[in-house]
């Protein structure tokens, strides 16, 4: 396919922190033979002058589960895992936003106090294709065109890997980099961007930062990495036939977001709510306590689950906690002193 550059259109500036390259590389390397990429998460911050253009901070990819499908000319990502990722971050960004303003502002600089968004897919090709295909420029335009999105734009770098390495740096800004690799040659990534005003992929030309130097995301929660013990703890919970909810809420006002569990049991008269953070089970979960709420099928369980917390008082349950542990033994432990 031929890459079209639109006479006259110009494209946003283009920042990538040192860790998206680094995933791109780790990743590439794992799937030598094969297709494979990540999600790209990061900002879009409008012009700040009249005669400047808007820049597009790309600051971490996320990598798809173990159900994508990666073949020599395939690969396929897209799966539930992956998007509750990007709304995780997406939802810990705009609390922080909501509750530390100021601080963005002062410590930052306001154009920071934006939306964190997903930018598109990177994705590694065979041999030397250093350009979306053909099918990748329909699925870009299917996406853009889709407004459930809500996006007008996508950014698609393509990795190629065993390249020669170039050792004399040009002078000249291109849209690719070389990464150099163990083996002596090079990774190649080429950065191309679409909007809904273009008719092809254009090349956006990249500057890299140091991770440190960009606004740092949330760490990933448990519930969303460690698929087996998320498992293990909701077959536990299960077996003891209570009603579980599950909630993302700012319970101590200190980022990340803490994963709640709403539990109950049938005829009872209390709630339980067990908070765990990111990092869970290495940090213990805290108990709180609540009366019953009736619920309906048609409820917005996010808004119970307010209503509780707002209800609730802390459980001081003393329990020697280890990761040994699951929840279902917390909850056994507060239940035994509410003496149920």
């Amino acid at each position: 396919m031929v890459m079209k550059r639109i006479t006259g259109r110009s494209v946003p500036n283009l920042v990538v922190a040192q860790r998206v390259i680094d995933k791109m590389a780790a990743a590439a390397a794992t799937h030598m033979e094969d297709e494979t990429g990540e999600a790209m998460v990061g900002f879009y911050v409008p012009r700040q002058h009249p005669s400047g253009v808007p820049t597009l901070y790309a600051l971490d990819t996320i990598s798809p589960d173990d159900s994508a499908i990666r073949q020599f000319h395939t690969f396929q990502q897209g799966d539930d895992r992956q998007d509750d990722l990007i709304w995780w971050l997406q939802e810990n960004w705009r609390v922080q936003r909501e509750k530390n303003g100021t601080f963005l502002t002062k410590m930052l600089g306001s154009k920071w106090d934006v939306p964190l968004r997903y930018l598109g897919d990177w994705h590694k090709q065979p041999g030397f294709m250093i350009q979306p295909s053909g099918g990748d420029l329909m699925t870009a335009i299917d996406w853009i065109d889709d407004e459930d999105n809500n996006t007008d734009f996508l950014l698609a770098p393509i990795v190629t890997l065993d390249h020669p390495h170039t050792i004399v740096p040009s002078n000249v800004t291109t849209n690719f980099l070389m990464v150099p690799q163990a083996s002596g040659d090079a990774m190649r990534v080429d950065f191309w961007y679409i909007d809904k005003n273009a008719h092809g992929f254009l090349p956006i030309a990249p500057t890299i930062y140091p991770n440190d130097q960009l606004p740092t995301l949330a760490e990933y929660p448990w519930h969303l990495v460690d698929d087996a013990r998320f498992t293990r703890e909701n077959d536990a919970l299960q077996a003891e036939q209570l009603f579980v909810s599950v909630t993302l809420y700012d319970t101590d006002e200190t980022p990340p977001l803490e994963v709640c569990y709403l539990v109950g049991r049938m005829g009872g008269d209390k709630l339980l709510i067990i908070a765990t953070k990111a990092d869970y089970p290495k940090s213990a979960p805290k108990v709180r306590v609540a009366p019953f709420i009736h619920m309906s099928e048609d409820d917005d369980m996010y808004k119970v689950f307010e209503q509780t917390w707002k209800a609730s008082t802390p459980l001081d349950v003393h329990f020697d906690w280890t990761a040994d542990h699951l929840l279902i033994d917390v909850i056994k432990a507060a239940e035994a002193k509410l003496g149920k």
